[in-house]
């Protein structure tokens, strides 16, 4: 018999990453006694290691060691943000493997400590629209989201004051702005395009993209000193993660306990009550097996960790709070990796020092202001202008001395433009357990089964003609256009899986991110998504997780479950 901790908690928090992190603080200001649990390490903030080492005080020089990587972190390694400096903040994939299904691909990139992925995140914040709330019920897609802009707005607001939110305002109807910290600035090239989109495309304007980074002091975190190696972990605070800003609130309130190492692998379902009584754990290190008891269950675990773990506390393979029939299917990411680069020439080269933590964005204009009628939703786009300096030497013909003066000196300007699509909810896409593989603790692994569609091929070849009529008109030069399909989870925005719905009979949740079957179960990570719009989803995922949390806690304050 698994070993009970008879402490009852008023709310177990699943997971410690962006939502995770949201829930506890919101739950322990409300006066509840909240326990986090994480799967992965312990990682106070401040203590990363590498984030200001060189490459040369690294035993492989940033490269990493590849036959590790390639026995423990096969798909990890292949995003841009994994290298040797990073390689600590990502799961092991053989620990932790997961299947697909035949004839498709998938790869699932995890954070393996405290904190989860908001050590390691793009940043990039904004808020969505009352057009996206409303897409699947105008264009009779999927179901319609329960709530609408007006009511997410002022937890948008809740979440920006608090986080600390760099970017223009009144770029575009298609990102609302709120409360926000001075932007960054853009560079020479990256103002002439946005001169450029503003005399020929007058409905693409183009920004610096709106971050969770600090521009000035905030909240006691300073202001970003632009030193570049963001994925490290940021010692000064300078960008949200848990450690940096949600965490030391809720435990500012002394109502938090925390347990690191600990594997959440199925929910105690009481049927007489219809009530979730806690979690089993099993300790990552020992394999030892505890239960926790507790009033709540907030599931931020992830979307696709919170999925399998609904999957696997249910009976007969259907999962719990799945009378719906919907969990583990809808799920979404965007689509990448389309998109077109150019050079300038003409700008005066110039050195400079550190490293801007974000690019630029153009928001979504294809079928708001611009429309086309051979598919449906949108893109926004993002990218960057960087002028070469001496590591260009790799793929440059050259020798000798005059070789060497050659690469004293700035190159040139390279831009790039890539789109972020939107992904429409698909039935068929979805996740269930493996029933032969289980992890290294003998859990039943994911199986993917997620393939892109026809409205996502069509939008890419849109995208990338866009792209390139944008470079050409502001006078780049050497235009490639490219169209790259990235497998579905590349992008690392990861939703659905448990959706939320107006009627219990085709959704997971209610507009308040409660279980329709079971009243005191909320998932606030990405599982909950209903449509992916194509922005950038992390601060509408904090601020569904701030709005849920006041309402459980008013529920339980109100002893109504």
């Amino acid at each position: 018999m698994t070993p009970l901790n008879t402490e009852l908690y008023d709310a177990i928090v699943v997971g410690s990453g962006i939502t995770g992190g949201w829930a506890a603080k919101e739950l322990c200001e409300a006066g509840l006694k909240v326990l986090m649990l994480e799967k992965g390490r312990q990682v106070e903030h401040g203590d990363y290691p590498t984030e200001h080492l060189a490459e040369h005080e690294m035993r492989f020089r940033g490269k990493g060691d590849r036959k590790l990587f390639a026995r423990d972190y096969a798909v990890q390694s292949q995003t841009g943000q994994f290298n040797e400096a990073t390689s600590g903040f990502f799961i092991n994939d053989r620990l932790n493997p997961y299947t697909t299904a035949r004839g498709t691909d998938f790869e699932w990139y995890r954070g393996n400590q405290l904190g989860g992925r908001s050590l390691i995140w793009s940043r990039q914040t904004y808020r969505w629209t009352d057009r996206d709330f409303a897409a699947n019920a105008r264009d009779g897609t999927a179901a319609d989201w329960p709530i609408r802009y007006a009511d997410l707005a002022p937890w948008y607001d809740h979440v920006e004051r608090f986080v600390g939110i760099s970017g223009e305002a009144n770029v575009s109807a298609e990102i609302p702005h709120g409360k926000l910290l001075p932007p960054l600035p853009l560079n020479e090239p990256e103002l002439r395009l946005r001169a450029s989109n503003a005399r020929h495309f007058p409905g693409r304007p183009l920004s610096i993209a709106r971050v969770a980074v600090l521009t000035q002091a905030h909240n006691n975190r300073a202001a970003c000193h632009l030193c570049g190696p963001c994925a490290r972990g940021c010692s000064t605070g300078s960008y949200f993660s848990t450690q940096s800003t949600t965490l030391p609130a809720a435990r500012l309130t002394g109502n938090l306990s925390l347990r690191t190492d600990s594997i959440v692998h199925e929910l105690i379902y009481d049927e007489t009550d219809n009530r979730v009584r806690g979690v089993k754990v099993i300790d990552a290190k020992t394999h030892e097996q505890t239960e926790y008891r507790a009033k709540l269950v907030f599931l931020c675990a992830s979307a696709y960790e919170t999925v399998r773990l609904l999957l696997n506390s249910g009976k007969g393979g259907e999962g719990l709070a799945n009378s719906s029939g919907t969990l583990g299917r809808y799920l979404m990411d965007h689509h990448f990796g389309v998109g077109a680069r150019g050079q300038l020439d003409d700008i005066q080269s110039r050195y400079f020092n550190g490293s801007r933590p974000c690019g630029f964005i153009v928001p979504r204009f294809r079928n708001t202001t611009e429309q086309r009628s051979d598919y449906l939703r949108g893109f926004q786009m993002g990218g960057r202008a960087s002028q070469l300096g001496w590591p260009r030497g790799f793929s440059q013909a050259g020798i000798g001395s005059d070789f060497k003066a050659q690469m004293s000196q700035p190159g040139p300007w390279k831009i790039r433009l890539t789109g972020a699509g939107e992904t429409l909810p698909n039935r068929d896409n979805r996740l269930t357990l493996d029933p032969k593989v289980t992890d290294a603790w003998g859990v039943p692994v994911p199986r993917f089964d997620v393939r892109f569609g026809e409205n996502e091929i069509k939008m890419r070849v849109d995208i990338m003609n866009s792209a390139a009529e944008m470079l050409d008109a502001a006078g780049f030069k050497n235009i490639q256009a490219y169209n790259n399909i990235q497998p579905p989870g590349k992008y690392i925005h990861e939703m659905g899986g448990a959706r939320m719905g107006r009627d219990h009979n085709s959704s997971v949740l209610n507009a308040n991110n409660q279980s329709h079957d079971i009243p005191n179960l909320f998932v606030t990570d990405g599982a909950c998504m209903t449509s992916s719009a194509n922005q950038n989803p992390s601060l509408t995922y904090m601020a569904l997780t701030a709005r849920a949390a006041h309402f459980a806690a008013g529920l339980l304050r109100d002893r109504k479950i």
